[in-house]
């Protein structure tokens, strides 16, 4: 597979104007040509949802913005701050749900199911609970109010498969499928989100201390390097995105069905 070839266009400081209103102005288009009333977004206090968010209070689309901590896990990690940093800049509608009680009812407590499993089998698959009732908080609250949810996965993620199917990997629309880790600190910078956000380290919030590119085992720009350019420029990181993207290829594929 030729990365960039998958790549058709680039953001950067010369056009980041440009792509940042054509970017909103696809976001409007989708929810007018669906005819709801706006949008619903995940608010992580990260910069991929912080991006999109900007973008669409660009397009002049009703955006909410949900905070959905674990219990404390946000206060612990400083995400809420920084959520609420970017809330208070612009003015977004925003509300706040702690999905703990939901995730701690859905978690199995079987002995024997847990001993039976590996160690990282055991933590991904509580941690991979969170994003899933995320998901459904937010395609109520989307539903509620006759909304759609945004997405926020960027491409560099998309190409290792870092995301959790019927998770954050669930939504209506995504303006960021295309962009790079790169862009979309370019779109940051453009659009004002608040310098704490651009500055910090990225973190699904899995867990407490987790970041991405420790649990990767790369850098994003290694990520977009193999994008834009085939090579991350480091063979040993070329052969781990693509036994990545071959675990992960059934995130993207069409689901199997018997056809007799």
């Amino acid at each position: 597979m030729e990365n960039n070839l998958r790549k058709p266009f680039f953001i950067n400081d010369e056009n980041v104007e440009q792509y940042a209103q054509q970017m909103a102005s696809w976001i409007a288009g989708q929810v007018n040509a669906a005819n709801r009333q706006g949008l619903v977004l995940g608010m992580s206090g990260g910069i991929d949802c912080s991006v999109v968010a900007c973008l669409c209070r660009l397009a002049k689309v009703d955006v909410h913005l949900v905070m959905m901590p674990y219990g404390s896990d946000m206060n612990n990690s400083k995400s809420h701050a920084h959520g609420m940093e970017l809330i208070d800049k612009f003015d977004f509608p925003y509300h706040i749900f702690d999905i703990k009680p939901a995730v701690d009812a859905l978690t199995i407590n079987n002995e024997a199911y847990i001993a039976a499993s590996s160690e990282s089998n055991r933590v991904l698959s509580l941690a991979n609970i969170r994003p899933r009732v995320r998901m459904t908080y937010l395609y109520q609250f989307a539903q509620l109010g006759s909304r759609f949810v945004i997405g926020t996965g960027n491409m560099a993620e998309a190409t290792v498969g870092y995301f959790t199917k019927w998770g954050d990997g669930a939504y209506d629309l995504n303006p960021l499928a295309m962009v790079t880790k790169q862009e979309v600190y370019t779109l940051a910078k453009y659009l004002g989100v608040p310098e704490s956000i651009q500055c910090k380290s990225p973190s699904a919030g899995l867990w407490e201390g987790q970041t991405d590119e420790e649990e990767l085992g790369m850098s994003y720009a290694q990520i977009d390097g193999f994008i834009l350019t085939g090579t991350s420029g480091d063979p040993t990181i070329d052969e781990l995105i693509r036994r990545r993207q071959q675990q992960s290829a059934h995130k993207f594929a069409a689901i199997p069905t018997f056809k007799g």
